[in-house]
């Protein structure tokens, strides 16, 4: 994305606006349920204030004083979209179980469009107890508002329906709608950028690799080394993780997304303390903007991007990519036959493309630290049928004029060949007939004289 040029990039971001504080919940998982809801809990510990209360409550401690309630938090995000309206709208996708509504809001040079080019997006506050991704992604928000035209950066599952919780569900039908290459969820309770898999198939703690293993470690290490000190974890390795090397959860979304919705997705854990004091926000926020920038740029700045068309009218397809020796696969657009694929730099891969009722291609690039461009014109099989079977209407149409002009050869021949026969035989008899008329001529000239 490059504001500087005002690219069509579309940065998407969901505010969860939650207001339970009942119960503790996990950074990561929830209470680590087995389902997909688990990992969209939306209770709050360490504070007795309600972030749907504007007033603070008559005990405990306040851990969220200084937080925006979700009232403030609206108020907000309509500012927000007042102010920036011409890169952004705002909308609801859904309310959450207490009946709070779900916002998006979208920044874009074309908002509301769809358009032929990778989306991200950003999700805060999915647990409830985790506020400081949802403060976070409105500085963001007004970052990009503040700098557009300024800034050159920018260039095993749960399948039971009912058991779903309404935010998860508003999540998922969001994704039908909208494609999105990238993503990133934000919490709180560790500093570390974890990514797929998120549980092993024995459901052991192990390292348990996707099949795009090398492109999630690339995305998290972006994000660690551009953190002020996430990538000097003496607990992680270089401020990453793979989810169940850390801990095994199951139904999480960074999973769901990789395998449903065709997004990469990282859950970013960007905080020690889940609710640090209010005055600490500004700092967390100079810590981590490089990062939150830096991970939406790398999906314009590597991986191969790429459109397929077809040869016989030029229209887009809607083809699958994969790539050699990597199980996953990419579909382009239907729309616009677009496709974005992340990739680790620095690797050679042979990227193949395939469409039901056409000839599929493939290619190899080496793929450096830029992007890469790559287009597929794929054939019609109907062509490829065409070249191997024989033309048999246009060969009968060559014999046919070749009989026609050897057959006229034929007739003709005979006729040459008597004249020339013909020819001969006259010269031969001239020289006889020249002969007796010279001797003639001589017995008349000597006929005067007589003895």
């Amino acid at each position: 994305m490059d504001f500087s040029y005002a690219s069509s990039f579309s940065l998407i971001f969901l505010a969860f606006c939650f207001s339970s504080l009942s119960t503790t919940a996990t950074a990561r998982g929830g209470e680590r349920s087995s389902d997909f809801s688990g990992y969209l809990d939306h209770n709050l510990a360490y504070s007795t204030r309600k972030l749907s209360e504007d007033k603070q409550s008559a005990t405990g401690v306040d851990v969220a004083r200084g937080y925006m309630t979700n009232v403030e938090l609206e108020k907000a995000v309509e500012q927000f979209g007042r102010r920036c309206s011409h890169i952004s709208r705002f909308y609801s996708i859904g309310k959450s179980v207490e009946g709070v509504p779900l916002w998006v809001m979208e920044i874009s040079d074309k908002p509301g469009q769809q358009e032929a080019e990778p989306a991200f997006k950003f999700i805060g506050n999915v647990h409830g107890d985790e506020p400081v991704g949802r403060e976070l992604l409105l500085l963001l928000a007004n970052w990009l508002c503040d700098n557009y035209m300024k800034n050159p950066l920018f260039f095993p599952l749960n399948d039971d329906l009912d058991s779903r919780q309404p935010e998860t569900k508003a999540i998922m039908s969001w994704l039908k709608e909208r494609r999105f290459t990238g993503s990133a969820s934000l919490h709180g309770g560790a500093l570390v950028a974890n990514y797929p898999w998120d549980g092993s198939q024995d459901k052991r703690k192990q390292y348990y690799a996707c099949p795009d293993d090398k492109a999630f470690r690339y995305m998290a290490s972006v994000y660690s080394r551009s953190h002020f000190n996430m990538s000097l974890s003496k607990e992680f390795d270089g401020g990453i993780t793979n989810g169940a090397f850390w801990y095994p959860i199951y139904g999480g979304m960074q999973d769901w997304n990789y395998i449903h919705a065709g997004c990469f997705e990282l859950t970013l854990e960007i905080s020690d303390v889940k609710w640090p004091n209010a005055d600490e926000l500004p700092v967390l926020w100079e810590f981590n903007r490089m990062s939150m920038l830096n991970l939406v740029a790398s999906f314009v700045k590597t991986g191969i991007h790429g459109k397929t068309f077809s040869s016989d009218n030029g229209q887009p397809l809607p083809a699958s990519i994969t790539i050699k020796g990597i199980n996953y696969t990419v579909k382009a657009d239907g729309s616009f036959g677009d496709y974005h694929r992340m990739l680790a730099p620095g690797e050679s891969y042979e990227v193949m493309v395939t469409m039901p009722g056409y000839q599929s291609k493939s290619t190899h690039i080496l793929l450096e630290d830029e992007a890469m461009s790559v287009d597929f014109v794929l054939d019609p099989e109907d062509d490829l049928q065409m070249h191997l079977q024989p033309r048999s209407s246009c060969n009968d149409n060559h014999k046919l004029e070749l009989l026609k002009i050897f057959g006229k050869i034929h007739l003709e021949i005979p006729l040459v060949a008597a004249f020339i026969l013909a020819f001969l035989c006259f010269l031969l008899k001239r020289k006889p007939i020249v002969n007796l008329l010279k001797n003639r001529q001589l017995a008349g000239q000597k006929r005067p004289a007589a003895v």
